[in-house]
């Protein structure tokens, strides 16, 4: 009777020591995962193709309903150039004219990780290197520059 006590023991050690080394991978993935993470601001200017066509500063629309990319494109560059040569900081011009409710924090994302935002942002982000301000970029929800701050 003994016997099959020790062999359901040594099942459960088995079980054990595989869960054991399961979690111990998937902890290692987890933790390359999130030391992969970066941390990017940006200033969204959303147009009549965008996917959402409300924002704090339009919460009914109207402006953003009669916008065209062009135009928004055209607004965007603008104040790229004023930001790129020095008239006006960063995050004074997410503050003032993004569309994205990360404008009262200066167009701060926060960290974030691979497959957590658009392909194009997410792409455009990771491209760049800490301190750089990518050109216009398309997404479904507008045109943005963004700004890698991590």
């Amino acid at each position: 009777m003994h016997i099959p006590v020790k062999i359901e023991s040594d099942r459960k050690r088995k079980k054990t020591s595989i869960a054991s080394s399961d979690r111990t991978e998937k902890h290692k993935k987890k933790s390359k995962m999130s030391s992969d993470k970066v941390r990017a601001s940006h200033i969204l200017i959303k147009h009549q193709g965008s996917r959402r066509k409300a924002s704090w500063k339009d919460p009914e629309g109207r402006v953003i309903s009669t916008t065209t990319r062009d135009s928004a494109v055209s607004q965007l560059k603008a104040l790229r150039d004023d930001i790129v040569s020095g008239k006006a900081k960063f995050v004074d011009v997410a503050a003032r004219h993004s569309d994205c409710s990360s404008a009262k924090r200066g167009g701060d994302l926060g960290s974030f990780g691979r497959g957590q935002m658009q392909k194009p942002f997410e792409e455009t982000t990771y491209a760049l290197k800490v301190g750089e301000m990518s050109d216009i970029v398309d997404t479904d929800s507008g045109v943005h520059i963004i700004m890698r701050t991590a």
